[in-house]
């Protein structure tokens, strides 16, 4: 069954498994998350929730968003996203989804916006390799030629110096150590995209597990 969950990044840590060995986690306040709206294949074409996570005061809502919200007959959020689902029928609006619905060992995927790192030359965005830095070649860490004579005009895709990071980052088959309900709290193992308190997206993986 497919089911996810919004979550806040709080950091990293590390703990211990029975065999005394350290193990990386990542921190997540994991909802609670209310559903504000289903959407159904017969009327919206495709199987959906819409929820809600992080409480906000009414005033620093727009007032779109707050009949939204109360004709749904819940209090404003911060945050409001979709998650497909192939099955919506055993939610029900206004319904909470918290921390225990993922369980230790099960495998996820997380979606966030990666930190931004600005304008980055294609050493560092690409991995490119660098030039003789002798004195004489003049060449150490530019892009070079584009060999486009021909055309007299830069192919589309070509890898150049830009933008790097802020982009939208899935990492998937990461697994879930601990969860705490009672705190809203996950525990998964290793890293996961963008910077603390970044919002994330949680689903159970593609890849099963």
């Amino acid at each position: 069954m497919q089911k996810g969950i919004l979550g806040k990044k709080l950091g990293m840590t590390q703990i211990f498994d029975e065999a005394g060995r350290a193990i990386p986690v990542t921190v997540v306040e994991a909802g609670p998350c209310v559903v504000i709206r289903k959407k159904a294949a017969a009327t919206d074409g495709y199987e959906a929730l819409q929820v809600g996570f992080g409480p906000v005061k009414e005033r620093k809502v727009n007032k779109p968003l707050q009949g939204h919200f109360s004709k749904a007959g819940v209090t404003p959020f911060r945050y409001v996203r979709e998650l497909r689902l192939e099955d919506t029928g055993a939610y029900q609006v206004g319904a909470e989804i918290k921390a225990d619905i993922f369980k230790p060992g099960e495998k996820v995927d997380v979606t966030g916006i990666s930190k931004g790192k600005g304008f980055a030359g294609g050493i560092k965005r690409h991995g490119f390799h660098r030039g003789p830095m002798e004195h004489g070649s003049k060449y150490h860490r530019r892009p070079g030629s584009l060999a486009a004579k021909g055309p007299a005009r830069v192919f589309k895709g070509r890898r150049l110096p830009g933008h790097l990071g802020a982009a939208r980052v899935t990492v998937q088959g990461l697994e879930v150590v601990k969860n705490d309900p009672e705190r809203n709290l996950l525990l998964i193992k290793g890293s996961v995209p963008g910077p603390r308190r970044g919002l994330l997206v949680i689903k159970n993986s593609v890849k099963g597990g």
